[in-house]
Formats: C-alpha cells, structure tokens, sequence
C-alpha cells in the first residue's frame, strides 16, 4: 500500500530539492575531488624527491615525448623510471589497498577498531611469505618454480585467506559474528602465526635473515616493475568488486537480519569481502612486508569528516591511503639520508598513538 493512500493529501506536498538534514554527500564529493588532486601531487611530490633534481615538468615532457627529447639525463631517467616510478606506483596501490581493506573490515564487523593488522590477517599473510622465503628453497620449491614470480604474493595470500576463514569460523556463531570474540581470536590467532614466523626465521640462513629483518619492518625499497607485475594484479582485481559492495556494507549497518530483510545477500557479501581482504593483504606484504595502522587510520579520520557511507568511503580511503604511505615512503627515505628508514616503524609510531586514542574515544562502547 503506497503511503500516500494511508495518509491523505501526502502526493500534494512539495518537498523540492532540499536534502535531508546531515546529508553529507556534497561534502563527500568535495573531499574526493580534492583527495584526488592531493594524489596528483603526492605523486609528483614521490617522484620528483631525492638525490634527482629533474622537475615534474621535465618528468611529464619525457613521458610524453617519443625518446629524443633532453628533458632528462641518462642518469635522471634511470632514478625516475626504474626507481622511483615502480615504487610510487606500488606504495599509492599498497597504501590504498589497505585502507579500503580496513575500511570494509570495520563496516563487515561494525566497528572502528577492526583492521587487518589487529585481528591477525597481516601475520597470517606474512606467515605465508617467510615460509615461502625460507622453504621456497627446499620443500616448498616445486611449487615456487611453479608459479615464478607470484609464488610469495600467492603464498602471503594463502596465508592470510586461511587466518581469516579460520577467524570468521571462531567469530560466528549462528549467523552472528561477535565483535568481542573477533578481536580476541584475532589477537590469539595473530600470535600463533608470529610463533610460527619465528620458528622459520630461525630455520633461516645469514643471507634470508639479512632480507627478513628489513622486510619484516615494512619498506617500498625493493619496489621493481616486476614486483608491481607480480602484485599489482593481485590487488587491482581484489579491490575491483568492493565498490559494488558499498550498499550491502551500508545495510549491514543496521544488523545482518536488516540487511537481509533489505535484499542484501549477506553470506555472499561476506565471503566476497573475506577473499578480497586477504588477497590485498597478502598481496601488500609479499612485496613491502608489514605495513602497519594504515588500514585503521585512514577510514577512520575519514568516516569522521564524510561519514560512514561506503559509497564514499571506499574511493576516498583508497586515495587517501595511497597518497598518505606516499608522503610516509618520501620521509622515510629522506629523514636518514643516505640511509632509509623502513616505512612500518613511521607508520607504526603514528598510528600506534592515534589508535590509543581512538580506543579511549570508544572505550564506553566496548563490550569487552
């Protein structure tokens, strides 16, 4: 029964156009379009940094033009496109990729504190990628040869698919998935995988323990094209469907039962979300390793300024999380120059002060 036959004279009124009261969806689209310019420069800002003096002019030129212009020197164009090119585009993927994922962790689990890193994926991923690391030698070698320079983002992958199925089994019960237990098994879960981290790094060789040290504290430093051909797919097609997803992440607002009742097909929507959290994730720390508080951050500052509307939420968390480990990768390897800091302890001590601060702000809402 349409509403105008219960309430009589109900088609006659005119509401024009004025949006309803809190509707954030101009300020969204504004905070797009400016995160959008905002990345063209954390670009230019990435590429153009560094011990090359060439200007993004001189960049854009050589980009443009068919090999006999001068803008660049022999030198320059080696820094620019066999350095520092590969390694923006990999950390704007990373960074973003990671965001978005937090951000559909958190609207899956309806709660701010969900991320990747906190509930055990990111140490199941890089369970995953040390063990292919330091058996991709030995027994696990067949399957190495296999699949060539994929083998450590499918092996991250894997490990973290299997944390995560194994966290949503522990997590739910009846259709309902208890936000409590979550963080909990995802913190037990987290450390079982480390245990078994560090059982195979100590099974290492001086020559692996050398690349596990740097790469276990997260760096863009090794960035190659063809690590970007490895991973980049990876995380382009995991990160291809959330954006379809945003209206069921929006009704599971309102409870699984809602959202189903709403013609949201939750199980399917969950699974989706699972696959493609761990595929980006993996995928993120074959190639940087940890990589930390960007996922929790990020769509958090965001849910705060634009509000919690996924269709928002997700392009502006993937542009803002690619440009902020961006500027994070540029300081990193400028602050101890010549010298690099690894990317996790910058990322780490920001987030670690902002996330103490985000659970104090929602402690009274905890049920832990």
């Amino acid at each position: 029964m349409a509403l105008s036959e219960v309430v009589p004279g109900l088609k006659h009124i005119s509401y024009g156009t004025r949006r309803p009261e809190g509707d954030r969806t101009a300020l969204a689209l504004l905070v797009i379009a400016g995160l959008v310019l905002a990345s063209f420069f954390a670009f230019a800002f990435s590429i153009t940094t560094g011990a090359s003096d060439a200007s993004i002019v001189d960049v854009i030129v050589s980009l443009a033009g068919n090999g006999a212009d001068t803008a660049l020197s022999s030198r320059d164009r080696i820094i620019i496109f066999d350095i520092r090119l590969p390694r923006a585009i990999l950390g704007f993927l990373i960074g973003g990729g990671l965001a978005v994922s937090g951000a559909v962790m958190q609207g899956l689990f309806r709660n701010p504190l969900a991320d990747p890193g906190l509930i055990g994926i990111s140490a199941g991923s890089s369970l995953g990628a040390v063990a292919m690391i330091v058996l991709g030698a030995g027994i696990l070698a067949p399957v190495a040869h296999l699949l060539g320079i994929f083998a450590l983002p499918v092996a991250a992958f894997v490990g973290g698919l299997a944390t995560t199925m194994f966290l949503y089994r522990v997590a739910t019960r009846h259709g309902q998935t208890s936000i409590a237990t979550m963080l909990l098994a995802g913190i037990a879960i987290g450390s079982l995988a480390l245990a078994a981290t560090g059982l195979l790094i100590y099974m290492a060789d001086d020559r692996q323990l050398r690349d596990l040290t740097f790469w276990s504290m997260g760096s863009l430093a090794g960035a190659t094209w063809s690590k970007i051909a490895a991973a980049g797919p990876i995380i382009a097609l995991a990160l291809l469907p959330l954006p379809f997803m945003a209206r069921g992440l929006n009704a599971l607002t309102l409870g699984e039962a809602a959202a189903f009742h709403m013609g949201v097909a939750v199980q399917r929507l969950k699974n989706i979300a699972i696959v493609s959290v761990a595929a980006v994730v993996g995928a993120s720390v074959a190639v940087s390793g940890g990589i930390g508080f960007v996922g929790i951050i990020v769509p958090h500052v965001l849910r705060m300024a634009i509000g919690p509307d996924h269709r928002f939420l997700l392009p502006a968390s993937a542009l803002l999380g690619g440009s902020l480990l961006l500027i994070a990768d540029v300081f990193a390897r400028t602050v101890v120059s010549p010298a690099e800091l690894p990317i996790g302890i910058i990322t780490a001590g920001v987030g670690g002060p902002f996330f103490l601060w985000m659970l104090l702000r929602q402690r009274s809402r905890l049920s832990l």
